[in-house]
């Protein structure tokens, strides 16, 4: 929560990545060669991990993230469904086992929205302050995302058909990324710098952020960017602690009417970096 490939990164290497996908994480083995060849070449990246499409075009992506909480999926399920809009949700293992939140993926399945992993149990990969300090190994990080992958077949989700990952705490190194496209995974984390990702504070954390400081830094970061939203990956949560009662997803109607005024079209993060 803290802080190309060129064509070929078109259809044909996305049918690898898949095919990845079914040969590695289907079969619960690691591959040793990465399938892709530098998605950094199209995208912009942060260690190896993708942080924003492609700025030519007038397009966005939004994402929630969720572990612990859910008390917001009904109400944004409901304001996507009337807005018309697809997003990409990614879940823990820990959350698609749980029994209270089986209708709410089950309901976000039939939306046609996009749904992939974020861990099986939300493990911190690397420090925090020295970055290359990664704290996993790649046997427990392996072992942790196919188990991740493994409960999202319950809800149909195949793992060839949820080639992309955010990580947990949304930090990673260039060990994750390595490591994730073996198994046949593209990493992706949001795009930093308008703080929506903050949405998870609560009044006793120093770093607490309101929904409406939130809303500020999307609009200035919006008017000082060159290329505004294009391309870019925002995150909120799904849900978050009862100590913060000012929940941003009940701004997300607002959110989405004002992207709308402002021509930016809301399309699924698979569509976003499929393009």
């Amino acid at each position: 929560m803290k802080k190309g490939c060129g064509l070929a990164f078109g259809k044909l290497c996305l049918a690898l990545v898949l095919l990845a996908g079914m040969m590695g994480a289907g079969r619960g083995q690691v591959r040793t060669e990465s399938v892709l060849q530098d998605p950094c070449a199209v995208y912009r990246c942060d260690e190896g991990g993708i942080i924003r499409g492609r700025t030519d075009r007038k397009e966005m992506a939004l994402i929630f993230t969720g572990d612990d909480f859910a008390d917001g999926g009904s109400p944004i399920r409901a304001v996507l469904k009337d807005k018309g809009v697809k997003a990409g949700f990614f879940f823990t293992g820990d959350f698609y086992r749980s029994p209270e939140k089986k209708d709410l993926i089950r309901g976000l399945v039939a939306d046609g929205h996009n749904l992939g992993p974020h861990s099986d149990k939300h493990l911190l990969y690397c420090d925090w302050d020295d970055r290359s300090n990664t704290f996993v190994t790649r046997d427990e990080f392996s072992a942790d995302i196919l188990a991740n992958t493994k409960v999202m077949e319950e809800f149909g989700i195949r793992g060839e058909d949820a080639p992309l990952f955010i990580p947990p705490y949304e930090w990673y190194n260039k060990d994750i990324v390595d490591w994730s496209r073996a198994l046949g995974l593209v990493l992706f984390n949001f795009t930093p710098g308008t703080s929506s990702n903050a949405d998870y504070t609560t009044p006793d954390m120093p770093e607490y952020l309101s929904s409406q400081t939130i809303w500020d830094r999307i609009w200035a970061y919006e008017r000082r960017d060159p290329d505004g939203f294009n391309g870019f990956i925002m995150l909120i949560h799904i849900g978050t602690d009862p100590k913060r009662t000012d929940k941003f997803y009940l701004r997300l109607g607002d959110l989405l009417d004002e992207l709308h005024e402002r021509d930016y079209r809301l399309v699924r993060i698979d569509d976003l970096l499929r393009q």
